[in-house]
């Protein structure tokens, strides 16, 4: 778009746009999303510069509608949210822990032990935010970051055929990163923004966000180090949710706290640096077959815990299981 030329900005010549787009900043979206610490590091120029630049470039979106005015009421705020869009998760249950479903511009993270429904919810997503918007989805594309190699499209071809969906169109749609190791998954996010454009992505998802960073941080001396990484990544996938009206999924591992002696001894990693970042915190548990998702942590809705179950058809509702097999003994 001719409006994001970073040549559009008032004081960026042609040697200036050349370093940044050299630098993997392509347009005005990506100078906002990467803000100025970040453009100041990958280019060489100082920081006042690029303090500047940022800011005459989230000045530019401001005017043109595309990101939010400094000061607004409330009022604007609450109307503005009424267009948030949302992608349904295909269940009673977890639409009415998100209250609708999935938003555009937050974070959600979904954390828990291994066969949790984590990975089925990311794949199950890939599918339904394909769908129109009075189905429930968004009609957009997916960016699937792959940090344990979790991604399987034969999961996503059962899925759209139990929707009824066109499994080599759903394919077509999601466009896989496979990240090899931490500095992998932050270039990828970094250099997400033409992707996100050129697919109408309207939906991120990294699985696991914390996996990588944490294999490769051992031990207390790397902590301090393995944290500010993290935050650097985390800030980066808030920032690109909301300059590109996005929803971001993002799933967590978890660890045993030795020193809980009642309750549910399961902690995510990340410590605060994820807590803060996310916008909505959900935990994922086992129940026999049957699984729990709690709503942790979120700016509005209720704490409280709802039952699904995985199937063919990705995430669903306990009933609809029990209805099937009820149908499939009367066959």
């Amino acid at each position: 778009m001719d409006d994001l030329r970073l040549e559009s900005l008032e004081g960026v010549g042609p040697v200036t746009s050349k370093k940044l787009s050299d630098a993997g900043v392509h347009n005005i979206l990506d100078l906002v999303v990467r803000g100025p610490v970040d453009v100041s590091e990958i280019t060489g120029m100082d920081i006042d510069t690029a303090v500047n630049i940022v800011n005459k470039a989230r000045k530019q979106l401001i005017e043109d509608g595309k990101l939010e005015k400094e000061f607004v009421t409330a009022t604007e705020i609450y109307k503005r949210r009424q267009d948030i869009g949302k992608i349904s998760t295909g269940t009673n249950a977890l639409d009415t822990l998100f209250d609708g479903g999935i938003e555009t511009q937050a974070v959600t993270e979904v954390y828990g032990e291994f066969g949790s429904g984590k990975t089925q919810l990311c794949h199950t997503m890939c599918v339904n935010v394909q769908k129109p918007k009075e189905e429930g989805g968004l009609d957009g594309g997916v960016l699937y970051i792959d940090t344990e190699n979790t991604f399987r499209p034969e999961r996503i071809v059962s899925i759209a055929k139990a929707k009824g969906l066109d499994p080599e169109k759903v394919l077509e749609r999601i466009i896989v990163a496979k990240a090899y190791n931490s500095a992998h998954q932050e270039l990828i996010l970094q250099e997400a923004g033409p992707v996100i454009e050129e697919n109408k992505i309207k939906l991120i998802v990294v699985d696991s966000a914390v996996g990588l960073f944490r294999a490769e941080f051992l031990g207390r001396g790397t902590l301090s180090v393995r944290q500010q990484r993290l935050n650097k990544f985390m800030h980066l996938l808030t920032r690109t949710s909301e300059v590109y009206n996005i929803a971001a999924l993002a799933t967590n591992q978890v660890q045993s706290s030795p020193d809980t002696f009642f309750g549910d001894p399961t902690r995510p990693i990340g410590g605060n640096v994820v807590a803060h970042s996310s916008t909505y915190r959900v935990y994922f548990k086992k129940s026999g077959k049957k699984r729990i998702a709690r709503m942790v942590d979120s700016p509005h809705h209720p704490e409280q815990e709802v039952l699904f179950t995985v199937t063919e058809a990705g995430v669903a509702d306990p009933e609809e299981e029990t209805k099937k097999k009820k149908k499939e003994l009367e066959e």
